[in-house]
């Protein structure tokens, strides 16, 4: 049985930000002992939490549970709890369940941090230029993960004369397999997460296909673009 690890240490300008880096498996029998430290710094008068996710590699529902149980409580006290630096598995399963509308969560520590100083009014322009330098070496010795793209990316013309998109722009959606119609919708946005993807398979384009988000995440996974970065990573080969 996997288990779990978390340091504890304090961020931000005042240094009243309690960051919980967690390691390991956030699951049924580990969960206890992170709703444990939250509760602890809950209970010493910390209400600014940030949960280091980036040596997380699977998060349970019963996980999911710590965060989502606990969140209405903190913020009716004044606070609020970030997650950052999720890896791109966890990430599109928090996606997928939605928890993405109930929970903050960013790419960088610095940025929830950021958030928490703008929140009691404080100016961190000063030290701007030092959070994004302090970034890159992040970005470089990470988990190996490529960061986002910023933004939607820029719609592809079809001008190329061969390769995926350039075939399937003569084609009716309608009448591909599923999993051309996946690569398809991907093509067009790969930015999009599973249910923005089963929303698009549903509309009279794709010949209103039907799939639940479960067996969806499955098929990605079968044909390996079930993360943002392998989505973003097979739209830019494209």
């Amino acid at each position: 049985m996997e288990g779990i690890e978390i340091s504890i240490g304090k961020v931000g300008a005042r240094r009243d930000v309690v960051m919980l880096s967690v390691t390991g498996y956030v699951d049924t029998m580990t969960c206890s002992i992170l709703l444990n430290k939250i509760t602890e710094s809950l209970n010493a008068g910390s209400l600014h939490i940030i949960i280091d996710m980036s040596r997380v590699n699977y998060v349970s529902s019963a996980g999911w549970g710590v965060f989502v149980g606990e969140i209405k409580g903190i913020r009716e006290r004044g606070g609020d709890l970030k997650l950052v630096q999720m890896t791109p598995e966890v990430y599109d399963v928090f996606e997928m369940l939605e928890f993405n509308r109930i929970l903050a969560h960013y790419d960088s520590i610095e940025e929830a941090i950021n958030d928490f100083d703008i929140s009691i009014g404080l100016d961190i322009t000063k030290s701007a230029k030092r959070a994004f330098r302090d970034l890159k070496p992040q970005a470089a010795q990470g988990n190996g993960s490529v960061a986002a793209p910023p933004g939607k990316p820029r719609q592809r013309t079809g001008a190329r004369g061969s390769g995926f998109h350039a075939q399937n722009t003569q084609k009716d959606p309608r009448q591909m397999p599923l999993q051309e119609k996946v690569r398809h919708v991907i093509i067009k946005d790969p930015t999009g997460g599973v249910f923005k993807i089963q929303k698009e398979l549903r509309r009279n384009k794709y010949g209103r296909t039907k799939i639940s988000p479960l067996r969806l995440y499955s098929l990605l996974r079968k044909i390996n673009l079930e993360t943002k970065e392998k989505r973003y990573r097979f739209y830019r080969s494209r």
